[in-house]
């Protein structure tokens, strides 16, 4: 067994191989970037090795400058994690050819399966069910509009090299085949150093199913069920979950049987992952293969108590596989939430920044222990309070995992533990993740990769958010004024006859976006516990809230809950499950002069162009005085790994330029001004 390894990632990952390590007793080297110099990977790690600039091309996708710190170190193995180099053939041979073990597959199976073109070929070879495309090189738009027509809309444009949903757009018509094999053949060649594009008939109303293999030094190959990954937005994941709440196990043996197949045929050793896209017939697609660990392997995980990354490295090591294909359980049911450094209510533009609080749920699962007998919370994490989300890679936060003894089990955990997952400094994608675990269509498990673009075409709204009884938040916001209240009644030395003297009888006022606040009459009395009442209910609420925290836990007319409450000024916010309210508690004499309040409306902004988000202003399209029509592209913001293109809402002509090239912005900066 090695003694030593190098991560060749960051972040989550990083860490989640540091702790299967350490479990191992292997020593490890973290390698870090100029943004990555306090992060949570190199502090967990025995050595780290500084590598180089922020941007990734200079520093994680360099090859020279990680085999050149296996080499200081001492390292014999190095261990990709999923991204980066990961899928890279020549970094993965290079790595061999210095006596370095890659922890992955071979670099012959990287070129045949890793590359999508290559592994779509050889699954046709093999007589694996692939689904009607163009396989060779696309060389210009020209051509990728011809062939799209002649496969027939919608098509699929795909980097070859691509992952993660990065270099990928459905097309449904000449113009947006032309425009989308251009955006992804860039955005390819920035993340993945390679713009080969392809393209595939898009199949409607799919299920995005995949296999996870295992396979090793012998000839040994198994798979280890499947994982239903549905859940998507711009194509790229939401919410995974093992096993499928859709497929039969006669369907799960036969696309076991197929993924083991192409396995083989490539002779893979090591993790990997193979996707097809299942009709509503139970007829499935080959679609890729992905030649390394996934972001959703711990579902995988939760359900067979198989550590992936264990078996990554013994395979490496030249271990034999540990079971056979019939030795391999499946207990429970797991469910996987990523947690994005997004805005929800932004159109999920991303949100870069200082952590200012960062408290995950209470942990009861671990990456590489044992999943304890009725599942629990599990967090895969690379980030810390106070630690700073950087503009130059993916949106992760963190990973949120839970395993139920069924479905509904997991989905139940699941909602309780976002609940009580804090975040603050940057916005997150939770409350959007809230809402799709509420929708009744997931929960009966009845939905399909287009879910998402179906229920949210119009983007995603706080209305958008069910709760079922959102005057249990307005209770929570008056136990949390009470307590504040009861406080300032005990501050000793209050002049005689003007101390503080606590009523019952209150008016909530709920803020409404434009100054049209709801208010909402309630009763609040305390004897051991805080009876809220809000009109015809009554809350029993006995919570273990303190003064600062946010994280509110306890019972609610003898039912435990979970929620946040935060006091900012006057206004008190409670979210639960995904809805979120501000309000103050008042006399019914100060709500009245309240409603008299004139409403200060924000700055009209209707000249200018605002960043919607931190990033990069890579370029800018136009100068002052240029006349410009709706639709034109005015400028090109770049952050994290994703290109967002502004353009015109309407005629006009700039006037001012207030941002340039090169220049970070931050959210709602102005870049330029028109007449």
């Amino acid at each position: 067994m090695f003694k030593k390894i190098l991560i060749a990632n960051r972040g989550e990952i990083a860490c989640r191989v540091i702790k299967t390590a350490k479990k191992m007793g292997i020593a490890t080297v973290a390698v870090y970037s100029e943004a990555d110099r306090e992060a949570r990977h190199v502090e967990l790690a025995d050595e780290a090795v500084f590598i180089g600039a922020a941007p990734s091309r200079e520093s994680y996708l360099v090859a020279d400058k990680i085999i050149a710190a296996c080499k200081a170190t001492g390292a014999e193995a190095v261990h990709p994690g999923y991204g980066f180099l990961s899928e890279n053939e020549d970094f993965a041979r290079r790595v061999e050819e210095e006596g370095i073990v890659f922890i992955g597959p071979k670099h012959t199976s990287i070129a045949a399966m890793g590359d999508k073109i290559a592994s779509k070929k050889l699954a046709i070879e093999a007589k694996v069910n692939t689904i009607p495309g163009y396989n060779d090189v696309i060389e210009s738009p020209e051509a990728a509009v011809k062939i799209a027509q002649g496969i027939g809309y919608p098509v699929m444009i795909k980097a070859s090299a691509g992952g993660g949903g990065k270099g990928l757009r459905v097309a449904w018509n000449d113009k947006e085949a032309f425009e989308g094999f251009g955006t992804c053949r860039n955005e390819a060649l920035n993340s993945f150093g390679d713009d080969r594009v392809f393209i595939e008939k898009f199949v409607e109303q799919p299920r995005h199913i995949e296999i996870q293999v295992l396979g090793d030094a012998h000839g040994n190959v198994v798979f280890l069920h499947e994982r239903e990954c549905s859940i998507q937005r711009r194509h790229q994941k939401v919410i995974e979950e093992a096993p499928s709440p859709f497929i039969s196990d006669a369907t799960r043996q036969a696309m076991g049987a197929q993924a083991v197949q192409l396995a083989q045929a490539v002779k893979y050793q090591s993790a990997g992952t193979v996707e097809f896209v299942v009709g509503k017939d139970q007829s499935f697609y080959f679609l890729e293969m992905n030649t390394r660990l996934q972001v959703e392997h711990p579902v995988t995980e939760s359900i067979t108590g198989i550590d992936l990354v264990e078996m990554m490295i013994r395979v490496a090591a030249g271990e034999p596989l540990p079971f056979t294909q019939a030795q391999i359980p499946r207990h429970g049911w797991a469910i996987e939430c990523r947690i994005n450094a997004e805005d929800p209510f932004r159109n999920f533009l991303p949100s870069t920044g200082r952590l200012v609080r960062y408290q995950p749920p209470v942990q009861t699962m671990e990456a590489a222990a044992a999943v304890p007998h009725g599942g629990g919370v599990r967090v895969d994490t690379g980030v810390y309070e106070g630690g700073e989300i950087p503009m130059y890679y993916d949106s992760m936060i963190a990973k949120l995992i839970v395993h139920g003894i069924d479905r509904a089990d997991a989905i139940a955990k699941m909602r309780e533990a976002l609940n009580g997952f804090v975040i603050r400094g940057v916005s997150s994608n939770i409350p959007f993740q809230a809402a799709l675990l509420a929708h009744p269509k997931f929960a009966a498990g009845d939905f399909n990769t287009g879910f998402i673009a179906e229920h949210y075409a119009h983007g995603f709204r706080a209305e958008d958010v069910p709760h079922d009884d959102p005057d249990f938040l307005i209770a929570l916001a008056g136990a949390a004024y009470r307590r504040y209240r009861d406080r300032a009644a005990g501050i000793s030395g209050q002049l005689a006859g003007h101390g503080v003297v606590i009523g019952n009888d209150f008016t909530a006022v709920i803020k409404g976006p434009g100054g049209e606040h709801r208010h909402v009459p309630v009763t609040i009395r305390v004897a051991g516990a805080t009876t809220v009442a809000v009109g015809e209910r009554s809350y029993v609420i006995d919570n273990s809230w303190r003064f600062g925290g946010i994280r509110a836990s306890g019972q609610c007319n003898g039912r435990p809950f979970t929620a946040q409450i935060e006091r900012q000024g006057l206004w008190i916010r409670v979210e639960h499950n995904g809805r979120r309210i501000e309000a103050q508690l008042m006399i019914a004499r100060a709500a009245e002069l309240l409603r008299t309040m004139p409403f200060k409306a924000p700055a009209d902004m209707s000249k200018f162009l605002l960043s919607p988000m931190p990033g990069l202003l890579v370029d800018i399209a136009v100068k002052p005085g240029q006349a410009v029509v709706a639709g034109e592209r005015l400028a090109v913001i770049e952050a994290m790994k994703m290109e967002n293109i502004l353009t015109a809402t309407q005629d006009g002509t700039v006037s001012e330029l207030m941002a340039a090239r090169g220049e970070s912005l931050a959210v709602d900066q102005p870049i330029l001004k028109f007449a």
